[in-house]
């Protein structure tokens, strides 16, 4: 079972640009996906399959390639698991939510201002930020903390 929280926004990426080099049809073969066409994470005016490349950034991030069968959730999960990383994923329009026009909601009354961000709220907002991890040149593997390849070395 696979786990993306791993899974950065560099890996996705890195997946991107694999699948540029190989091209659509190679990228699936090599990795073993079927394509999912209603699916697409639309990134610089081109669009990818959504499931075969966060497969392949799993396998950027841990080593281990995620196969469709490690998609417990589905694709909504992986839609999800993009779109948290800043990535735009199309999705076919019988899975998208129409807004109910019979609902009206009150409009919100105004809040008071908060108060300025103090040390604790900026320490959160800067453990919040993602940093990528830096990635070993050879095996384009996740380096740990002491920046030397355990596979490499």
């Amino acid at each position: 079972m696979a786990t993306f929280s791993s899974v950065t926004r560099q890996h996705i990426l890195q997946a991107v640009a694999e699948h540029d080099t190989r091209g659509a049809d190679a990228f699936l073969d090599v990795y073993g996906f079927e394509p999912v066409p209603e699916y697409a994470l639309l990134h610089e005016g081109h669009s990818y399959d959504a499931r075969a490349v966060l497969g392949v950034a799993h396998r950027f991030a841990t080593g281990r390639l995620a196969t469709p069968d490690d998609f417990h959730g589905g694709m909504q999960d992986a839609v999800a698991i993009l779109r948290r990383r800043g990535f735009e994923v199309s999705e076919p329009v019988s899975a998208v939510r129409a807004p109910a026009a019979a609902k009206t909601r009150a409009p919100r009354a105004a809040r008071a201002p908060r108060a300025a961000a103090g040390p604790a709220s900026a320490a959160r907002a800067a453990a919040a930020r993602e940093v990528a991890p830096k990635v070993c040149p050879t095996c384009s593997m996740a380096l740990p903390a002491t920046g030397v390849c355990d596979t490499c070395s």
